[in-house]
């Protein structure tokens, strides 16, 4: 049987306080997992509150021991590396480009592939090159780090998506209507399976999705389709949700979730 999934939630003051807190969490995980397996790997994601935690952590590069963190993504768009909307772009200039991260350990999605099917298998075979995994097994992440959409969803994982059904695949490449365009992301499954999951949430339009989500984890009535954040649960792993106050709207106090 699981272990009962530990799932808090930390309410702060803005933007600026949960950048702050995240990137704590950040500098005290990496140093643990190099600590006990000599490196710290980390999957990315996009967005303005990511932002304001990668220019923290870039003020600060001697905190971690970049030589030994290796970065993946947990969606991309499909679009090439330079292209304003990719999270590789961001993370770039916000933060790789600032700290001393070897060139082989940033594992990025090539979103520029022409064909996003082929960009989620080529990913697909990075993470079990980098994890050495064998057949169907799961890579483990020391952290992922995860935002919440308006509507609920989450990487790129949205309501009513296939991909949130996905068993067998560590990556696919879902077509998002609302969006007419193709997403590659990382599956429940290699989500599910991290020691460490944080959703960083900011901003009053989140309010009523995060609202939802909280509102299923404590009454036990998850309806992933319709909110997709509600499917990330780490089956031997801690979920922390560090929201602002604009965001928090109904949500529950501070404290242990579930």
């Amino acid at each position: 049987m699981a272990d009962p999934v530990l799932i808090s939630l930390r309410v702060l003051a803005d933007l600026e306080e949960v950048a702050r807190a995240a990137a704590e969490e950040v500098v005290r995980l990496a140093g643990a997992a190099v600590r006990a397996h000599g490196r710290f790997t980390l999957a990315l994601s996009g967005g303005s509150t990511p932002r304001a935690l990668f220019r923290l952590l870039s003020t600060s590069p001697d905190r971690i021991d970049w030589s030994a963190v290796h970065v993946f993504w947990g969606d991309e768009r499909h679009v090439p590396p330079d292209h304003a909307e990719s999270n590789y772009r961001m993370a770039r200039e916000t933060l790789l480009d600032r700290v001393p991260i070897p060139a082989p350990n940033v594992h990025r999605i090539h979103g520029e592939d022409p064909d996003a099917a082929h960009a989620a298998a080529l990913y697909e075979d990075e993470l079990a090159a980098a994890f050495a995994l064998a057949p169907r097994q799961l890579p483990r992440f020391d952290l992922v780090l995860l935002g919440l959409g308006p509507e609920g969803h989450t990487a790129s994982l949205f309501p009513g998506s296939a991909a949130l059904h996905e068993r067998e695949r560590l990556v696919v490449a879902p077509f998002v209507s609302k969006l007419a365009a193709h997403r590659i992301t990382l599956t429940p499954p290699v989500l599910n399976h991290a020691a460490a999951v944080i959703f960083l949430v900011c901003g009053a339009d989140k309010a009523a999705a995060l609202a939802a989500v909280l509102a299923g984890e404590r009454e036990g009535e998850r309806d992933v389709d319709l909110y997709p954040a509600q499917i990330v649960r780490p089956e031997h792993g801690a979920l922390l949700w560090l929201v602002d106050r604009a965001a928090r709207g109904a949500a529950p106090e501070a404290g242990q979730v579930v």
